[in-house]
C-alpha cells in the first residue's frame, strides 16, 4: 500500500511524500511500527499527516527541517527515524484524528447551485447547511471569487481567496449572486474549528509540504473561515440535521450542500437523510445541493453515467411541503465543470 501511495499517488504530485512512502514501504521496522496503529488508521494519507503534524508541533525538528528543505532523501530518514522513537505519538495523532481534504475549491461549482436554488423559490436570504463540512469552510462559498475558463466571474473579485474552473459544453454557468447568508451551520461527526490552533495545524498537517500553493490558499481560507466562524455540530448527520435547521431563521431558505459526504453513508443513512429533508420540508422550503459520485445522492438523476464513470453529478433538490423536485445541474469530471443544466 506505501509503495503503491509513493509510486502511483504521489508520483507527479509530491516528490517528498514519494521519496518518504517508498522509503517507509522498503523498511521492516517501519512497517511493524505502523501495524500499532489500528487497521483503518494504517492508511499513507493518515500515517503521513500524522508525522507532519509532529513535526509542524516542533516535536520532530530533524523532520520539520527536511520538509522546509524539500530534501526527499533526509525526509525519507527523518520519517523512518520520527516514527521509531515516537511510534506512540505518531499512533495516538492517528487514532484521534481523520485525513482531511478541506478546500474552498469546491465553492466553484457550489456557488452557481446555491444561487440557482435561491431564485427558484424566490429567497432573498439562504442559511447553509453543510453536510461532512469538516472545517466548515464550504460555508463561506458567498465569501470567495471565482473566475471560469469562459470568461465568468462569480462572488467577490476583493476576497483573498480566489478560484479558477474549467467548463466543458457550450452552456454558461448562471451568473445569479447568491443572496444574502444569514446562517451557516457545519454538521460532521468530527468538525475542526479553524480558530483552535490544534485543529487548524491539522489541516495543515494533512497537506504535503512540498506544494506550496496548496498551503497557500489553505491558509488564506483559513484566515477567511476564522472572521466568521461557523457553528459547528458534531454528531451524525441524520440525527443532526433538525437542530442544524431550527438554525436558520424562519424568512431564509435552508440550503443543504453534500460535497462527497454521503459516499460514507451506508444506503439506508442515505435514504433516512433524504427523509429528514422531506420532513423540514413540512414547514418550509428546503434544497439540497449535492455533488455526489454517480448514483450517490438518492433521487438526483445520473444523466446516463456509470458508477466507474468516475465523475461526480451536480444535483439540485427542491422540497415544498408534498412535492419535490429533482434534477441534475451538471457533470463534475475530476476538476471540471461540465455545464449541462439551465
Amino acid at each position: 500500500m506505501y509503495r503503491h501511495f509513493g509510486e502511483v499517488d504521489a508520483a507527479g504530485v509530491s516528490p517528498l511524500y514519494q521519496h518518504v512512502a517508498v522509503a517507509l514501504s522498503e523498511s521492516d521496522e517501519a512497517l511493524r511500527a505502523i501495524e500499532a496503529a489500528p487497521a483503518r488508521k494504517r492508511h499513507p494519507t493518515v500515517i503521513l499527516a500524522a508525522l507532519h503534524d509532529l513535526a509542524l508541533a516542533g516535536r520532530a525538528p530533524e523532520l520539520a527541517a527536511a520538509y522546509a528543505a524539500a530534501d526527499g532523501d533526509a525526509a525519507a530518514g527523518a520519517a523512518i527515524d520520527t516514527l521509531l522513537r515516537m511510534t506512540d505519538s505518531v499512533v495516538a495523532v492517528a487514532v484521534r484524528r481523520q485525513a482531511r481534504t478541506d478546500e474552498t475549491g469546491r465553492c466553484a461549482v457550489l456557488y452557481p447551485a446555491v444561487a440557482e436554488a435561491a431564485r427558484r423559490v424566490g429567497a432573498k436570504a439562504v442559511g447553509l447547511i453543510d453536510v461532512g463540512c469538516s472545517a466548515g469552510l464550504n460555508l463561506h462559498v458567498d465569501r470567495v471569487g471565482i473566475t471560469y475558463g469562459n470568461g465568468q466571474s462569480l462572488g467577490d473579485p476583493s476576497s483573498p481567496v480566489q478560484f479558477s474552473s474549467s467548463i466543458v459544453g457550450d452552456r454558461a454557468v448562471p451568473t445569479r449572486a447568491v443572496p444574502e447568508v444569514v446562517a451557516r451551520v457545519g454538521v460532521d461527526r468530527d468538525p475542526v474549528d479553524v480558530t483552535d490552533a490544534d485543529d487548524a495545524r491539522w489541516l495543515r498537517a494533512c497537506l504535503q509540504s512540498d506544494r506550496p500553493e496548496q498551503v497557500a490558499r489553505l491558509e488564506a481560507e483559513m484566515a477567511l473561515a476564522a472572521t466568521d466562524p461557523p457553528l459547528l455540530l458534531q454528531g451524525d448527520a441524520v440525527e443532526v440535521l433538525p437542530a442544524a435547521f431550527a438554525r436558520v431563521p424562519a424568512d431564509a431558505l435552508p440550503v443543504v450542500t453534500t460535497t462527497w459526504a454521503l459516499s460514507r453513508f451506508p444506503l439506508e443513512s442515505r435514504l433516512r437523510f433524504l427523509h429528514r429533508l422531506d420532513e423540514a420540508a413540512a414547514g418550509r422550503t428546503v434544497a439540497w445541493v449535492s455533488v455526489e459520485g454517480v448514483g450517490v445522492a438518492p433521487t438526483i438523476p445520473t444523466l446516463g453515467d456509470r458508477r466507474a464513470s468516475g465523475h461526480s453529478i451536480i444535483g439540485l433538490a427542491v422540497f415544498d411541503q408534498s412535492s419535490l423536485r429533482a434534477e441534475a445541474l451538471g457533470v463534475l469530471i475530476t476538476s471540471v465543470v461540465d455545464s449541462c443544466g439551465s
